[in-house]
Formats: structure tokens, sequence, C-alpha cells
């Protein structure tokens, strides 16, 4: 009996500062030793009697110490079961995010969608109240469909005072296969011009290959260029005694000279139409010439 209390008090100092043991660990530290301490056939048979009471007095033990465990257990899932419910009210009263609006090219499949479904002839007014039940808001129910007018995905016409739309799943197919072969025309036109850029380029080359004597007529050009540009500016600065220059001149004087001329006779042959015609305005017209510059040395050129 007394190996039996010393067996349960060593039991529940082994349990409080090591955890959890195993049965046969426990039985092994407290009758025969530490593990790595051999066992011989003898220290088995006479500790047989000594097993049999602590294991007796172990398994009292073991049920107190699995009921207290079960409360605890129980006790610390319930704690657990409470902070997720306290946690899924947290997450349930959060306000859910607002709804995505669709992008503009999801707004025009969805308008799409209206005429591929009911294959049918619509007003504006009609596409506006059909649009919020696509996700398509009534005000930019406008903006979508002339975008697809624009790509001649759909058709509209003016019937009478109003303009009615429409798209037929086979006019987007015609569409598409109109564009294939645009494309495809305009990827042999290039293939082709480029074909011929190409030979025009391998005959520029031609000819032209990297050699001193090109270098060398390369230099000569750049010079005779310069001294062109040279000269050129030269023969700017004696512009103004240009024989050519001058001729032009004394023509351009002689047209000057006479229509100043025949403009002078036609303020003349004016200012006697207005004095017979208003002898009783005289001073009036003087004083009307005087105003205009028409003096009284006003004459002909000589």
């Amino acid at each position: 009996m007394e190996v039996g209390k010393s067996s349960l008090g060593c039991v529940n100092m082994l349990i409080s500062t090591t955890g959890k043991l195993s049965l046969t660990v426990i039985t092994r530290r407290i009758i025969m030793g530490p593990l790595d301490r051999p066992i011989s056939l003898t220290q088995v048979r006479n500790t047989l009697p000594a097993t049999s009471l602590f294991l007796r007095n172990a398994s009292r033990f073991s049920k107190t110490l699995f009921r207290s465990s079960f409360t605890s257990t129980s006790k610390s899932e319930e704690s657990i079961c409470r902070g997720q419910t306290r946690r899924k009210s947290r997450i349930d009263a959060t306000p859910m995010s607002k709804k995505r609006g669709l992008s503009l090219e999801e707004k025009r499949e969805q308008m799409l969608q209206i005429f591929y479904e009911s294959q049918g002839f619509f007003l504006l007014k009609e596409l506006e109240k059909m649009g919020p039940k696509k996700g398509v808001i009534s005000q930019s129910v406008k903006d979508v469909i002339q975008s697809l007018v624009d790509d001649d995905l759909v058709l509209k016409d003016k019937i009478g005072t109003s303009v009615y739309f429409w798209s037929l799943p086979s006019c987007a197919g015609n569409q598409l296969r109109n564009t294939y072969k645009k494309l495809e025309s305009d990827l042999t036109s290039s293939k082709k011009r480029y074909a011929e850029l190409a030979e025009q380029r391998d005959s520029l080359k031609r000819g032209r290959e990297e050699s001193d004597e090109r270098e060398a007529s390369l230099e000569e050009l750049k010079a005779t260029e310069l001294e062109h540009k040279r000269l050129k500016d030269e023969l700017a600065s004696y512009a103004d005694n240009d024989p050519a220059a001058l001729e032009a001149m004394k023509l351009a004087i002689e047209v000057a000279h006479s229509a100043a001329n025949r403009w002078t006779d036609n303020i003349f042959t004016l200012q006697q139409w207005c004095s017979t015609t208003f002898p009783q305005a005289k001073e009036q017209l003087e004083h009307l010439y005087k105003e205009a510059g028409i003096t009284e040395d006003f004459d002909y050129l000589p």
C-alpha cells in the first residue's frame, strides 16, 4: 500500500512537471528507473506485485484526470464557439460592398444582346427603357448605341420623323467578314510595297559599297557643296546691282507713272461731273476735295 501511495504521488509529480506521459513510460520510470538503464528478467519478476498495485491506483487517478480534462476541454470549446459566433456576427454586420458598374465594352455587349435576342427594330426611347434590364442605365444608352453605330455593329435609318436602330447576328458576321477581307487586302498590298522598297534599296546599294574611292568622292562632294553655298551667298550680296533687277525696277516705275496719271484724269473727270450736276453745292464740293487731299496744286505727273 505504501508503494501505491508513493506511486500515485510520483504520477502526480510527473504529470504536473512533464505534461502528457503515457502510462507505460510513467510505470517504468517509477518502478524500474530511468529509461536509459537496462532491465533484467529478475527485475521484472520482482516488480510484478508493485506494478499491479500501481496500475490499480493509476487507473482510478486516470479517470479523475480524464473527467477534469474533459471539463476544461468543454469549457475551452465553448469559449471558442462563442468567439466564432461573435466574429461571425461582426462579419454579418459589415455592409456589403457596392456592385461594380459595367465597363463600356460590357455595355456594348449587353445592348447588342437586346438586338440579337429580339431581332427587331427599336426607337432610341425604347432602347433607353430596355437598357436597365441589361444593367445599362438609361442615361448612357444613347452614347453606347452611337458607339455601336460608329463601328457599324448597329444600323440606323430615318423613316419619316423617327430614327430606327437594328442589328442582326448575320450583320455582325458580314461586318467581320468584310473587315477580314479588307485587312487581308491591306496586308497583301503592304507585302507588295515592302518587296518593292526592298528591291529599290538593294538597287541603290549597288555601286555604293564602302571603299576608299567612294569615301574620297564623298569628301569632294561635301567640299563642292560648301563652295557652292559660299558663292551663292556672295551673289546675293550683289542683287541690288543686278542689271535684270534694275530693268525690272524701271519697268515698274513706268507702270506706276502711267497708273498715277490715269487716276488723276479720272479724278478731274469726276470733279467736272460733280460741278455740272450739282452747281448749287460748289462750296460743299470744294470742302470735300480738300478733305480728300485734292488741292489746287494737284496735277498730272510730268
